[in-house]
């Protein structure tokens, strides 16, 4: 039988690096069932495993405590609870010892066997400091064994110590953190929980805490106890307590309260730490004097400035950007998609596939469907390998947790998260690697509400329709590019405070808290892995999204009804693909361009947004250069385009296909990161839907402002009354959600 090994720590205390270390190539990465958190668990082989029995060790999300206020938390209690590891490896941070021992608390009241891996001991030691290990081990009464994650230094004595706990299966010493009236309280509790508890406990909800048929085992009945204390809504929801016994307690806790003036909540928290400053006087000795600044916090002291913060930032992500997208990632990129598909694979292969006898619609297939449209996606992927490299490096070293601090300054005010910035900016090159970076955020909704607006903001292949309208309908006026970034912003903003004020993306506007951990160098090796699997889960992913939205594509342009029989056109207006168009044109009069070219055009704009710009070419008999000649600025030779719009209707349709959903590849990206097709199916009509609204406000009150008033100017004013309306109106769920970020 198998022996599971959890491994729990606060954010950044180097517990994935040391599950990357143990597990190797031996890991499997995907989603915890239901949501988008990512889930690790890898194999570890000990060569001192004499019965060769599997070791399954599972990577815990980043959590401060075991209160369920992020989805974070619950993944990790739910698992520890539920499924009860037979070990735990408990990751504090030798550098930040105080704070992190506070989860160690809560750990051990679990029962279940657990290490202590004190890591950055070698930072530690550079600091000179000291730690009394044994001293640390005897008051929380655990193994506690000294590591350096980053180096390697004893991560397989960790793991054979945690093995060997394992196997023993005996129950940690509960450490003497609360005393006095809270022990009383305490056991008034555990004593109800053992012989009052009215019936079985049952299953309640979400698989959560479940242990049908039996009383409340021993070995958690503490930690049940705790939190009865503690009020956790929770652990009341789900316990089946007679009505007297609910009483019983509760007059237990609220005697406690009155005797110590304070709430339940804050009474085990203040002790928790009483505890925790009573080991730090005895096992911690610090070279630095009190009041010292570290090397860490003097570097903090200027690149978390409220003054030189941002333009640090902007810098550094300056610095990134044009390595990855401009110069290293865009030399490699270009090769990929001009040489080694446009120059190298698919002339070779139209000039083989007739050769070795293969049909007319087979050779399109492969050529124009199957190798251009995977073709397309795959000349992301070294621009993003790069990307990922450079920013799993600034993670790494502890520099994206600042930016995080930094931005959320400005962005909560939208409804957003400081780690919203980072996937925004990213996505000015490209949507898919933006969406992919928006995975550093730990909070589900703020995730969510990230990736929906991510592609708002202009990426590079949308520059190319932004230079068409402005260089062929607009005379090459230069405030287009920067009116469209404006909207792009605009829109995340707007979105944000909209979306902020309904119930499925309405959050804790609790303090933001982050850890800012020590500045250290980075792990090769980690960040290796980390770019591997960023890059190498968007190829398998994403790329299977657009190999299918390219077949489909290609067949419906190809193919349609000559002379009664279905067959395939040399016309594309003959196309199904432009029948299609013919149907859905009438949707798009409203918005000023309302023929089945700019639709199609639209349509296929969704496969790659360039395509807009082709598709013109085709359509308007430019030829099929006219991505090219936009490249050259030779917007002379692109006038036909020009003659099917007015200014009023190019505007409207630039706004419509900046805002509404992006490519396949894109939408492939959000599906990844969505882990469900109904979000996915959501974050792609509001895009669309929102692109609809604004252009059709911009056109229609163009219209009304040039023309005379007409009664259908009234829809136009209502939808902007009605926008107006929802993000200056109070948000409903504020008053709500005022208590739970004051718990928080």
């Amino acid at each position: 039988m198998a022996i599971r090994i959890a491994l729990a720590g606060n954010p950044n205390s180097g517990k994935t690096t040391l599950f990357n270390a143990l597990t190797g190539a031996r890991q499997y990465v995907g989603n915890w069932p239901g949501v988008t958190v990512e889930r690790k668990e890898g194999k570890l082989k000990l060569n001192s495993n004499s019965q060769q029995e599997d070791i399954i060790l599972q990577d815990l999300p980043g959590v401060y405590s075991l209160s369920p206020y992020t989805l974070e938390e619950v993944i990790a209690r739910n698992y520890l609870v539920d499924d009860k590891p037979d070990a735990i490896i408990n990751i504090v941070d030798g550098t930040n010892l105080e704070r992190n021992l506070y989860l160690s608390t809560q750990l051990a009241e679990l029962g279940i066997p657990m290490l202590i891996a004190v890591n950055m001991m070698d930072v530690v030691r550079k600091q000179g400091d000291h730690i009394d290990l044994s001293q640390l081990s005897r008051q929380m009464g655990v193994a506690v064994m000294p590591l350096s994650a980053l180096t390697g230094e004893g991560a397989q004595a960790a793991a054979q110590t945690a093995v060997q706990l394992a196997r023993e299966g005996r129950s940690p010493s509960l450490p003497h953190v609360f005393h006095g009236p809270v022990e009383h309280a305490l056991a008034h509790i555990e004593d109800a929980l053992e012989h009052r508890h009215h019936g079985p406990l049952h299953h309640h909800h979400e698989g959560n805490l479940t242990h049908d048929g039996e009383a409340v085992p021993a070995s958690l009945r503490r930690w049940y106890a705790i939190k009865l204390f503690e009020r956790d809504e929770k652990v009341l929801a789900q316990l089946r307590l007679a009505a007297d016994v609910r009483q019983d307690i509760e007059q237990a806790i609220t005697a406690c309260e009155a005797e110590m003036d304070d709430d339940a909540q804050s009474i085990i928290t203040n002790q928790r730490y009483a505890y925790i400053q009573s080991l730090m006087t005895v096992a911690l000795r610090r070279k630095r004097a009190a009041g010292e600044l570290s090397t860490s916090d003097r570097i903090d002291r200027v690149v978390t400035n409220r003054l030189l913060g941002f333009p640090i930032f902007i810098a550094v992500m300056f610095l990134v950007y044009y390595i990855a997208v401009t110069s290293i990632g865009a030399v490699v990129t270009d090769f990929t998609n001009d040489t080694f598909f446009g120059t190298w694979i698919i002339p070779w292969l139209e000039r083989q596939l007739p050769a070795w006898g293969v049909s007319d619609w087979l050779t399109g297939l492969m050529t124009e469907g199957i190798v251009g449209g995977v073709g397309a996606v795959l000349g992301f992927v070294p621009q993003m390998f790069v990307l990922f490299f450079m920013l799993a490096i600034l993670e790494d070293i502890g520099y994206m947790a600042r930016v995080a601090f930094i931005m959320d300054r400005i962005f909560r005010r939208f409804g957003l998260s400081g780690k919203s910035f980072i996937p925004m900016l990213i996505g000015s090159g490209c949507s898919v690697p933006g969406i992919m970076a928006s995975r550093t955020i730990e909070n589900q909704r703020d995730r969510r509400m990230t990736i929906i607006t991510t592609s708002f903001i202009p990426c590079g292949a949308k520059l190319p329709i932004i230079a068409l309208i402005a260089g062929t309908v607009l005379g090459g006026a230069w405030w287009v590019g920067p009116l469209c970034y404006f909207i792009g912003i605009a829109a995340v903003v707007v979105s944000g405070i909209i979306l902020k004020k309904t119930r499925w993306f309405a959050g804790d506007p609790a303090p933001f808290v982050m850890e800012l951990p020590a500045y250290h160098l980075s792990s090769l090796q980690g960040v290796l892995r980390s770019t591997w699997e960023r890059g190498f889960s968007f190829i398998k992913r994403a790329g299977t999204v657009i190999l299918l939205s390219s077949i489909v594509i290609w067949f419906l342009k190809s193919y349609g009804w000559v002379d009664g029989q279905f067959a395939a056109v040399e016309d594309m207006d003959h196309s199904v693909l432009a029948a299609m168009g013919n149907v859905v044109a009438p949707l798009f009069s409203p918005l000023g361009f309302g023929t089945w070219q700019n639709t199609v055009a639209t349509v296929l704009g969704l496969v790659a947004k360039e395509e807009v710009v082709n598709v013109f070419g085709v359509l308007y008999g430019v030829g099929e250069g006219a991505l090219d000649l936009v490249d050259e600025g030779a917007f002379d030779k692109l006038a036909p385009i020009a003659m099917n719009f007015t200014s009023l209707a190019a505007i409207s349709f630039l706004t419509f296909n900046l805002l509404c959903a992006p490519c396949f590849a894109a939408i492939g990206a959000i599906k990844r990161e969505m882990n469900n097709w109904r979000w996915t199916a959501f974050a792609v009509g509001y895009q669309t839907v929102f692109a609809y609204v604004i252009s059709f406000i911009i056109y229609q009150l163009g219209m009304m402002a040039t023309t005379a008033f007409q009664p259908m100017h009234l829809l136009p004013l209502a939808l902007l009354a009605g926008l107006l309306y929802l993000v200056f109106s109070p948000n409903p769920h504020e008053r709500t959600l005022k208590p739970q970020a004051a718990q928080a």
